[in-house]
């Protein structure tokens, strides 16, 4: 939300005054705040040269009731005034009249101290854990429930063509809202959008095409949340609705850059607001060079200060303003709309201490809300150094969790590869074996494929067998784990030249589709068994502590069967999977530290109860199964 605060400058000459607008962030703030510390960032035409210096109130001086300045702050862009404020630890709601220029140059602001809600960690604000399941959904792609937003008059991009992959389609908050029955049907506890922050863009050139924001990734405009999803007030409603339903909000972060038409990269408040080279500079996309210890100066800044593309500007986190501002940012959007879980795009490319700072700042306001980074990273060592590790590293990262892109990677080579040492479900095995590394491997969000992937059903090849072993491993691993929006109903494709071919829309999304997944008339039959399934996972997983809490031990694969265990005090699942091209008995001697005790084992999914002499795993067979007394 972008509020447009009024300051009244007192014409004492002739005893009356006139209005301006000026432009302050963050919008409003709250009493309450364990950081009792706020910078405004007050944006207005030759604002600095307005006021003399010697008209500025002095530090220490009380503004208004429960808000004292520390100090004022001029750069080198005079359209901009930082002011530094501490806000009373016993502060009360309401508006305030800040005074920032002694008499004979009046500058005051109106401004709002909100009291925070009550609900944070109990109903908003929760945290995710490894308790949910996370469903990603590209808002534009998943449904259109108010048409009338398509085309926002006032923005550069005033089109929509479901026609053309990289236009916008139309999608929204209200299409979304539509369809909570289906996602809860599906067993979804939690929702995580990609970006909803404006993105006020023209269209943009990448790779020969002329593809719009429809993605999110192009923020102009951190505090509006783009109009064509809903705004700030559908964004609220949205938020509101899915924590009045149980269900949970994960908001997508980019603190690495922004579009090149925000309005403080057209008029920068000072020169080393971004990251600036003499020429275009891409970034090595080596994350090796943080934990690197023979790395080289040059590398490592190649990689912190590179711009991914021309119109994506680098911002310089190691700029104390540009810090406060995306700090404040976070704060402000995870106390205004409830954000429960935070996912932070291109962690890698990120300043590591401001990194820390942000999610510090974060976990002081919010204790139960969970960061996890996103970095598609080329070992597992890469993937544990950018979160809570095990690793001798002279830097310390505190993200909770990170996407698991290595668990990914393996998981596909299962259900791909042919079984060999290194290969098959034995990489599967071995990224598992890893977890040394991490403080807290159940804090990782896993998953199969993302908007950045080529699509699991095409990776399969399109086989519904190979795609049940990714459900099974995906449901009862640990960690936290994500869905991409149509997997259940075997969407599918691969990137060809551009990201927008795994992006389609959501079938049934839009009136005019002729057929809806979202309802089971509109499937087929294998569509129905795979949404069937993987509802009955989802829904057999919540009510499972040994998965969603439990431990784990896993057995060396032999011969492309691969065993591991979930289990506590109160409940023991085995997940079975035959890779080979051959049926399998399996040994059961071998697993006895894990079934001693046991007498059958139970389908999950089927309800069937049978011995464990009985069970004969075909090719590419793969199972969940429950250890009965």
């Amino acid at each position: 939300m972008k509020k447009i605060l009024s300051i009244l400058f007192f014409l004492i000459s002739i005893e009356s005054f006139a209005i301006d607008f000026y432009d302050v962030y963050p919008t409003n703030w709250w009493v309450g705040m364990k950081n009792s510390s706020l910078q405004l960032m007050i944006h207005h035409a030759d604002i600095a040269n307005s006021i003399p210096m010697y008209k500025l109130p002095a530090a220490g001086i009380r503004l208004a009731d429960g808000i004292t300045l520390k100090a004022v702050h001029r750069v080198e862009n005079p359209n901009y005034l930082f002011v530094d404020l501490v806000i009373d630890k016993n502060a009360k709601p309401g508006n305030r009249t800040l005074s920032f220029a002694k008499p004979g140059a009046p500058f005051t602001i109106s401004y709002e101290l909100k009291a925070r809600n009550k609900e944070n960690g109990k109903t908003r604000a929760q945290g995710v854990t490894a308790k949910d399941f996370i469903y990603l959904i590209m808002p534009d792609r998943f449904a259109n429930g108010d048409p009338s937003n398509d085309i926002i008059a006032d923005y550069r991009d005033k089109t929509s063509d479901r026609k053309n992959m990289f236009s916008r389609h139309g999608g929204d908050f209200k299409g979304i809202t539509d369809h909570l029955d289906y996602l809860n049907q599906l067993g979804v506890s939690t929702l995580w959008l990609t970006p909803v922050i404006e993105n006020d863009m023209p269209l943009m050139s990448e790779w020969g095409n002329s593809v719009a924001g429809y993605h999110g990734y192009w923020f102009t405009d951190h505090y509006q949340v783009d109009k064509r999803f809903g705004g700030n007030e559908g964004y609220k409603e949205f938020c509101n609705t899915l924590h009045k339903k149980g269900m949970k909000v994960i908001q997508d972060a980019v603190y690495n850059h922004v579009g090149n038409h925000h309005w403080f990269i057209l008029d920068p408040p000072m020169k080393d607001w971004l990251n600036n080279w003499p020429s275009f500079q891409g970034p090595n996309h080596r994350e090796e060079v943080f934990f690197d210890p023979y790395v080289s100066a040059i590398d490592k800044k190649i990689m912190l200060d590179g711009w991914f593309v021309p119109h994506l500007p680098d911002l310089n986190q190691r700029n104390p303003f540009v810090a406060n501002f995306l700090i404040q940012h976070a704060i402000w959007t995870t106390e205004e709309y409830g954000i429960d879980g935070w996912r932070v795009d291109t962690y890698k490319y990120c300043d590591e201490q401001f990194m820390n700072n942000v999610n510090s700042a974060l976990e002081k306001e919010f204790p139960q809300v969970t960061v996890f980074g996103e970095s598609m990273v080329n070992s597992i060592t890469a993937n544990a150094y950018f979160t809570r590790n095990n690793i001798a590293a002279p830097f310390k990262h505190n993200a909770k969790g990170m996407l698991d892109f290595q668990i990914a990677f393996a998981a596909l080579a299962g259900m791909n590869e042919p079984f060999s040492w290194t290969n098959g479900v034995n990489k599967l095995y071995m990224t598992m074996a890893q977890d040394v590394l991490y403080k807290d491997p159940m804090n990782n969000c896993i998953f199969l494929d993302n908007h950045d992937m080529d699509r699991v059903f095409s990776v399969v090849n399109e086989d519904w067998n190979k795609l049940k072993m990714g459900l099974n491993w995906l449901m009862t691993l640990r960690g936290i784990p994500q869905l991409y929006y149509g997997t259940e109903v075997l969407m599918k494709n691969k990137k060809t030249n551009t990201d927008a071919t795994v992006r389609e829309d959501f079938p049934g999304g839009w009136k005019e589709d002729a057929v809806s997944r979202f309802t089971a008339a509109g499937r087929n039959a294998i569509e129905n068994e795979v949404f069937n399934y993987t509802s009955a996972l989802a829904h057999f997983r919540k009510s499972s502590s040994a998965i969603t809490t439990g431990k784990t031990m896993q057995f060396i694969p032999k011969n492309g069967l691969y065993i591991y265990f979930r289990y506590d005090s109160r409940q023991t699942i085995m997940i079975v999977t035959n890779s080979s091209d051959k049926p399998v008995k399996p040994g059961w001697n071998t697993y006895a530290e894990r079934t001693k005790g046991f007498t059958k084992i139970k389908d999950v999914i089927s309800g069937n109860t049978i011995s464990f002499t009985e069970l004969e795993i075909q090719p590419k067979g793969s199972f969940v199964l429950e250890l009965v007394k």
